[in-house]
C-alpha cells in the first residue's frame, strides 16, 4: 500500500490514525488508496494533495483575501463572424451577424485574468436615460438574445425583469491552453487572457452591444464608448469591422462610424471574486460631445454550483489498479448506464480516489436567441493546499476546452489543520425552494463552516460574492472528515417542494439491530468477508455490535449532532418530517471524531430522476435479505427512486469515504433556469 499525506486535522490524524486504522483517513484526511502503483507523493483524503509543481492562482490569480495573483496570458488567433451595422429596427444576434431585420447567434462575454473581483447583488444601481434619439447604445436588455429597438427601454438599470447579461470568457475555445506545466501558468490560461477574439466559438461567448446608426451625424461629430471605473479593469470591449472584432482601445468613434452604426462585444476577464472590489455590474456609456450620452448596464453571470435535481451529463471516478477501486468503478458504471447518463462514466487515472473532493462542477450562463441560453461549464480546483495544491485537482485543466473553463481560488496561508473543509465533499447545494417570503431558484450552497473550523477564507469570499446561492452553514466539526456529504444528500421527489432531504439516522440503525435480536437474529453477522485496513476481520454479530460501547456511544452522539444539522436545515428551508428520507447507519470514533461505522448510505450519487447509487452496507443477511438494503430501498420507493448498490468497502469505506466521495458529476445547463430572474 502506498501511504498518502493526511489532510484532515493533521496533528491528530498523523499521530493517532496510523495505529488505529493502519491506513490513514482519506475522503477527508487520510491514507492512500490501495493502488500499489500510486506515487508516494500522491495525497488522498478530503483536502488531500499530491505532488504538483508550483501553486496556482485564481484563474490566473488567486484573488480574494489573501490570495496571490498572476497576470495570465494565452489564447491564439482572432476571428469570428460578426455583422456590420444594424438599423434602428435591425437586430444584432449575440455572436451572430447583424442586419437590417434582425439576426441570429448567441453569445456571451467573459474572461479571466485573475485579480480580485466580486459578485453581484440583486438589482442594478446606476440609472441612465434610454432613448431612440441620435445617441443610442443598445444591449440585450430584454434578454431575448437579440440587440434591437425593443432594448431601448430602461437600459440604464438592471433588475430581475430587465438588464443585459455577459459572461466571464474563461473557457478555451480553440483548445490552445496546455494540459500540463506549472500550476500558476495553467490557471492563467484562458480566452480572456489576451485581447484577441479566438475564433467564431469565442465570439459566441461575448455579449453584443450596438451603437445605432445616426446617418445625419454632422461632419466632425465624434463619440466615445467607455466603461465605469469599477468595471473597467475587469471587462474588455471589442469593436466590429466586417467579420472581425478587435479591441476597442480608447473607445473613440469617428463620424463615419456614428453614421453607419457600430457593433461592439464585451467580455468579463474573470468571475467576481470579491463583491467589495467589483460587484459584477458594468455601465457602458456612449458619449457624443455636445449631443448627448446613453448608458446601458450589464451584469456578469455569477458562478453557479450544481444541485442533485439537475440532469447528469457525465459521471467521473478516479481510476487505479486497486481491487477496491476496480470493484467500485464496475458497479458505478452499471448504475450510470442504468440511469441513462448520456456521456457515461469518465475514468481519470490518478491515485487520489476522492474524485468529489478535488474538483467541483459549476456553470455560468447568459440569454440566447429564442429563449435559449449560452452556457459555460466551469470546473473548480479544490483549495486544498499544503505547500502545494492538491495534485489530482489538475483534472480541471485536462477537462478545459470549448465552453468548459477551469478555475482556481485559494489562499496559501489558510489554516492547514482545517484544510479538509476545502475538499468539495464539503460543498453541496440545497435544491431550489421558496420559504419565508424568499425564493431561491438556484438553490443554496451548503457547507460545513463554524468559526472554530472553517474553509479557506478567500474561497468563501468568492463563493458568497456570487450572491445568487446564499450559503447555509452547518456544524461538521464533530465529524472526522468534516464534510456535509457524510450525513446529508438530496433527491428529486414528487411533492410540492420537488425534492426530499436524505439524512443519516443512527438511532434508526440501532433500533433495527435491536429488532433483529428480538426476532432471534442476534447471531447474524455484519460485514461478512470484509476486513479493516489493518487486516483484522470486520465481521461481527448483531448482538456484538449492540454490546460495543465504542459504537453505541458515538452513534448516540452522532444522532444528536445530526438532529442539530436537521434543525438548522428546517429553520432555513421549512422542510418537514414528511419530506425527509432517513437512512440508517451507525458511527464510531477515530482520533476522537465521528465516522461512519457501517458504509454511510447517505453518501451516494444522484444519477438523475429516479436513480440513486449508495454504497453496499454489507448488513446481516436474514432470510436472504439485508435489512439495511431493504430499509433504504423502501425509504426511496415512494419517491420513485431506484437504488443501485455500489461496492466501495476496501478503497473507500475503510479509508473514511464512500461512493459520493469517490465520484463527481457534470450536469446539464437547463435553459429554463434563468438566474437573472432570481431577484438575488
Amino acid at each position: 500500500m502506498t501511504t498518502q499525506t493526511s489532510w484532515r486535522r493533521s496533528a491528530l490524524v498523523r499521530t493517532a490514525l496510523a495505529s488505529s486504522l493502519a491506513a490513514a483517513v482519506a475522503c477527508g484526511g487520510g491514507d492512500a488508496t490501495e493502488d500499489a502503483t500510486a506515487p508516494a507523493s500522491g495525497g488522498a483524503g478530503n483536502g488531500a494533495a499530491g505532488a504538483s509543481a508550483g501553486s496556482a492562482g485564481n484563474g490566473g490569480a488567486a484573488a480574494g483575501s489573501g490570495g496571490t495573483s498572476t497576470a495570465g496570458s494565452g489564447g491564439t488567433t482572432a476571428g469570428g463572424a460578426s455583422g456590420s451595422s444594424a438599423g434602428t429596427g435591425g437586430g444584432v444576434g449575440k455572436g451572430g451577424a447583424s442586419g437590417g431585420a434582425g439576426s441570429a447567434g448567441t453569445g456571451g462575454a467573459a474572461g479571466a485574468t485573475g485579480g480580485a473581483a466580486g459578485a453581484a447583488g440583486a438589482t442594478g444601481g446606476a440609472a441612465g436615460t434610454s432613448t431612440a434619439g441620435p445617441v443610442n447604445l443598445r444591449a440585450d436588455v430584454n434578454r431575448d438574445g437579440l440587440v434591437d429597438a425593443a432594448d431601448d427601454v430602461d437600459d440604464g438599470t438592471w433588475t430581475a425583469a430587465r438588464g443585459a447579461v455577459f459572461l466571464a470568457n474563461i473557457d478555451d475555445d480553440q483548445s490552445a491552453c496546455p494540459k500540463s506545466g506549472a500550476d500558476e501558468a495553467l490557471a492563467a490560461c484562458n480566452d480572456a487572457a489576451d485581447d484577441v477574439v479566438n475564433g467564431d466559438a469565442d465570439l459566441e461567448d461575448l455579449a453584443r452591444l450596438h451603437v445605432v446608426a445616426w446617418p445625419d451625424a454632422p461632419d466632425g461629430a465624434t463619440g466615445t464608448v467607455s466603461v465605469d471605473a469599477k468595471a473597467a479593469g475587469n471587462v474588455r470591449l471589442f469593436v466590429g469591422k466586417g467579420a472581425a472584432f478587435s479591441p476597442l482601445g480608447a473607445g473613440a468613434l469617428s463620424t463615419e462610424q456614428l453614421r453607419v452604426g457600430v457593433d461592439l462585444a464585451i467580455e468579463a476577464r474573470d468571475i467576481v471574486r470579491d463583491a467589495a472590489v467589483w460587484d459584477g455590474y458594468a455601465d457602458v456609456t456612449l458619449d457624443v460631445p455636445g449631443v448627448g450620452t446613453d448608458k446601458v448596464r450589464l451584469r456578469v453571470s455569477p458562478l453557479m454550483m450544481r444541485h442533485h435535481l439537475e440532469a447528469p451529463e457525465r459521471v467521473y471516478a478516479s481510476s487505479s489498479s486497486s481491487a477496491g477501486n476496480v470493484a467500485m468503478r464496475k458497479d458505478l458504471a452499471a448504475a450510470v448506464a442504468a440511469a441513462g447518463v448520456p456521456k457515461g462514466l469518465y475514468e481519470y487515472p490518478v491515485s487520489d480516489q476522492w474524485n468529489q473532493d478535488y474538483f467541483e462542477t459549476a456553470y455560468m450562463a447568459m440569454p440566447g436567441v429564442g429563449g435559449g441560453m449560452k452556457g459555460i461549464h466551469v470546473n473548480i480546483r479544490s483549495a486544498n493546499y499544503k505547500t502545494q495544491l492538491r495534485a489530482a485537482g489538475r483534472i480541471v485543466f485536462t477537462l478545459r476546452g470549448p465552453d468548459t473553463a477551469a478555475l482556481v481560488q485559494y489562499d496559501p496561508a489558510h489554516k492547514d489543520s482545517w484544510d479538509t473543509l476545502n475538499s468539495f465533499g464539503n460543498l453541496e447545494t440545497v435544491p431550489p425552494y421558496a420559504f419565508g417570503g424568499k425564493s431561491y431558484p438556484l438553490g443554496r450552497v451548503l457547507r460545513g463552516n463554524v468559526p472554530s473550523f472553517s474553509p479557506d477564507p478567500s474561497f468563501l469570499l468568492m463563493q458568497e460574492s456570487q450572491a445568487v446561492q446564499p450559503p447555509i452553514y452547518l456544524d461538521t466539526s464533530w465529524l472526522l472528515v468534516g464534510h456535509v456529504d457524510e450525513t446529508i444528500s438530496f433527491v428529486r421527489a414528487k411533492t410540492e417542494r420537488g425534492w426530499a432531504l436524505v439524512i443519516n439516522d443512527a438511532a434508526l440503525a440501532k433500533k433495527m439491530l435491536e429488532d433483529l435480536v428480538a426476532a432471534g437474529h442476534g447471531d447474524a453477522q455484519m460485514f461478512v468477508g470484509k476486513t479493516w485496513s489493518s487486516g483484522k476481520s470486520a465481521a461481527r454479530t448483531v448482538s456484538e455490535v449492540l454490546a460495543d460501547p465504542d459504537v453505541m456511544g458515538p452513534s448516540a452522539e452522532a444522532a444528536a449532532e445530526v438532529d442539530g444539522q436537521l434543525a438548522q436545515l428546517k429553520k432555513e428551508t421549512g422542510i418537514t418530517d414528511a419530506e425527509i428520507v432517513r437512512i440508517p447507519f451507525l458511527h464510531w470514533k477515530q482520533s476522537g471524531y465521528s465516522l461512519a461505522y457501517q458504509p454511510g448510505m447517505v453518501n451516494g450519487i444522484s444519477l438523475g430522476d429516479g436513480h440513486f447509487a449508495p454504497p453496499d452496507p454489507h448488513g446481516p443477511i436474514v432470510d436472504g435479505v439485508d435489512p439495511f438494503k431493504k430499509a433504504t430501498e423502501d425509504a426511496f420507493a415512494p419517491l420513485g427512486v431506484t437504488v443501485h448498490w455500489v461496492e466501495d468497502w476496501d478503497t473507500y469505506h475503510r479509508l473514511s469515504g464512500e461512493v459520493h466521495c469517490g465520484s463527481n458529476t457534470t450536469r446539464a445547463i437547463d435553459p429554463a433556469i434563468k438566474w437573472w430572474e432570481s431577484h438575488l
